[in-house]
């Protein structure tokens, strides 16, 4: 492969995408009238369970806290429970780990955290699936189930995805839970295994309500509303219809290169979304022409490292066409291979070509994608699949961005910053 010259790389200029802003959330008030709205729920004294989940979800920690103190204002005792299937390693540990990146401890959350592994079978479903539920949690006088809810991330549906149910059948299902589901789901579908063991749980669990939380395009929170059991499968459709409508996306549909700066378990369950690229978890194509009519058509995906708050967990690196080496130096095998195997999405997992500087990766994509003028070739730069307010477009974006009321041009079209072969940081 020849190397293209620095001129050939096309110029890069800055881009705000304008989204629709809504009233920011006072979350302890919020949180507050949300849990008195189903206060009749509560027991006094009642040992209560509060699911946290490994997920980068905004505000976490302050709606976390005003949750318990929420609780604890009503006369319950409440404790976290880390609910996030095999994620961490699939150890304690490490899923108190992962709950420590985002300020949720017990020093400053007032509360204990309950992280062991083990689960009990609550019970079968119509044709005897097994559904799997923490010990710890089934020990407690009561679950409340608190998560945000968006499009997964994979194959699901048009009306349900992450949230509420998936938490209380993989989030709380811990390792045995999430392996349960995903050897089910693949051959029965994911949102019909996830709705059937769903309402076992519901059933069998002592559930006493679910906190959902809606994000928008900015990465905030826009809605916490405590649901009755009886009503989350109902409810949670229309929260999911919701945070679909606002999921924030790459303002363009057709690209010859997207460069992430990092993916991690925070940023997306596979790391970046398939949401916002075009790629899901089990296949894509590396064809030129878009055969599988995917939107996003992403023909190049380009990765430069992890985030810290994954430590190590690099599940979606094998959805990139290239990274960095110092993503490969950073992952662990051993947490990573946990994850997909769990998961039964293998290809995720798979180590792309690595380059030792980010000149040669861009160089080296540019040129595979055997353009005529490789310094027209529309190139889109992301910190991540959840921070698209602002990112970098290659010139050839620049007509189209100035007949858009959604994009603001930042600056001028110039040449990328580099430090010794390596880009400097997104401004």
């Amino acid at each position: 492969m020849s190397l293209l010259d620095v001129q050939a790389v096309p110029r890069m200029f800055k881009v705000r995408q304008e989204f629709p802003r809504p009233e920011p959330l006072d979350v302890p008030s919020t949180v507050a009238a949300q849990i008195a709205s189903v206060q009749d729920r509560l027991q006094p004294h009642a040992r209560v369970a509060v699911t946290v989940g490994s997920r980068g979800i905004s505000n976490i920690r302050e709606i976390v806290r005003a949750v318990l103190d929420a609780l604890k204002a009503a006369g319950v005792q409440p404790f976290i429970l880390p609910a996030m299937g095999s994620h961490g390693g699939a150890t304690p540990e490490g899923q108190k780990r992962i709950l420590a990146d985002y300020g949720i401890t017990e020093e400053t959350m007032g509360v204990p955290i309950e992280a062991a592994m083990a689960t009990r079978e609550v019970g079968r479903t119509a044709d005897g699936i097994r559904a799997f539920t923490s010990a710890v949690a089934l020990e407690a006088d009561g679950i409340v189930v608190l998560n945000r809810v968006k499009p997964h991330t994979d194959y699901f549906s048009r009306t349900l995805g992450s949230g509420l149910i998936k938490m209380m059948v993989v989030g709380m299902g811990k390792h045995d839970g999430a392996a349960n589901f995903h050897r089910t789901a693949v051959h029965r579908g994911y949102e019909e295994t996830l709705r059937m063991l769903g309402r076992v749980v519901l059933r069998e669990a002592p559930i006493l309500f679910g906190i959902g939380l809606v994000e928008h395009q900015y990465h905030d929170t826009a809605r916490i509303e405590a649901v009755r059991p009886e009503d989350i499968e109902a409810r949670e459709a229309e929260l999911f219809a919701e945070a679909a409508a606002l999921l924030p996306k790459l303002p363009f549909d057709d690209a010859d290169l997207l460069v992430v700066d990092q993916i991690g378990k925070n940023i997306s369950g596979p790391g970046m979304d398939p949401n916002v690229i075009g790629r899901h978890a089990h296949h894509y194509s590396t064809l030129l022409q878009n055969a599988l009519e995917v939107t996003p058509f992403i023909r190049r995906i380009y990765v430069r490292g992890l985030t810290p708050e994954t430590h190590g967990n690099a599940i979606g690196v094998g959805l990139a066409d290239a990274v960095h080496v110092r993503l490969t130096e950073a992952m662990d095998v051993e947490s990573t291979f946990v994850n997909v195997r769990t998961s039964l999405t293998l290809h995720n997992a798979k180590m792309p070509m690595h380059f030792s500087n980010d000149r040669a990766a861009l160089a080296g994509l540019l040129d595979s994608l055997a353009l005529p003028d490789p310094a027209q070739a529309r190139v889109m730069r992301i910190r991540n699949t959840l921070d698209l307010a602002q990112l970098e477009l290659s010139e050839a974006f620049a007509a189209e961005v100035a007949t858009r009321e959604d994009l603001t041009a930042l600056s001028e079209p110039a040449e990328w910053g580099f430090a010794q072969d390596d880009l400097l940081d997104l401004a």
